[in-house]
């Protein structure tokens, strides 16, 4: 796949913001903190399974000290539904602990400070980075990692470099809403097992040489090559019968 240039990558941008001027997070929540909640539970699962179990918890825990006093056991109650549940409610309560004790109960605004937060890693911090608190942060998720590759924009063999590489190729006036534009593609339209190229905004910018040109068309299959005859193996000739030989008996 040829290297994309930074006017191909421009005019990417430029389509995707028409199509959807304001992106916004799927994630429910209600402030910073509710964020970093959020963004830690849905490791490993989907916005909608996490939005139906924190809708009701943020009702009733929506600050580290009111995280904190619900406990381990009575936060597990309400994300049972949500995979890894266990680990997760432990670094939660541990996460909201720490906001508390090592900055006076208000969510840091650097990815040091939020990666010093149990259950927060590098992704985590850029979300609530730029949801929260409007930085041009790049979080790369399975659906922007997809994307960063297919498309050509960010090739890399590993999460930071789909980040690093989109940092470079995307213009300053588009960062801001980059990563949404990115995820709301892979999600809906660049899927992974069947990328939906007929409705697609960048399709004739995007460098993926299987596109699926129609729903009711299954992506071009690789080139056969045509057989090799089989020949009849050879048959071998029958020898010559050996013939015994007799012993003679001596003249009496």
């Amino acid at each position: 796949m040829p290297k994309m240039t930074r006017n191909t990558a421009r005019k990417i941008f430029e389509r995707l913001s028409e199509a959807s001027p304001e992106p916004q997070t799927e994630l429910y929540f209600k402030n910073p903190f509710t964020l970093v909640v959020a963004v830690a539970l849905s490791a490993q699962a989907t916005d909608v399974g996490v939005n139906k179990a924190t809708k009701t918890l943020f009702e009733i825990a929506d600050t580290p000290q009111k995280m904190a006093a619900l406990g381990e056991k009575k936060l597990g109650d309400y994300i049972k539904t949500i995979g890894l549940w266990r680990g997760k409610a432990k670094n939660v309560i541990a996460l909201s602990q720490k906001i508390i004790d090592d900055f006076g109960g208000e969510v840091p605004q650097t990815r040091e400070d939020l990666e010093t937060l149990p259950g927060v890693g590098r992704k985590t911090a850029n979300v609530v980075m730029n949801v929260a608190f409007g930085q041009p942060t790049i979080a790369v998720d399975t659906h922007i990692f997809r994307v960063g590759n297919r498309t050509g924009l960010a090739p890399g063999k590993n999460p930071l470099e789909v980040e690093l590489g989109l940092e470079k190729i995307i213009p300053d006036e588009f960062m801001q809403h980059a990563h949404h534009w990115l995820i709301l593609h892979g999600r809906y339209i660049c899927k992974a097992r069947k990328p939906e190229c007929w409705r697609c905004p960048i399709v004739d910018l995007c460098g993926f040489k299987e596109k699926v040109t129609s729903p009711d068309k299954p992506k071009p299959a690789a080139k056969k090559t045509a057989p090799k005859k089989k020949t009849a193996p050879k048959k071998k000739l029958a020898g010559k019968p050996k013939l015994r030989a007799t012993k003679r008996k001596a003249a009496s």
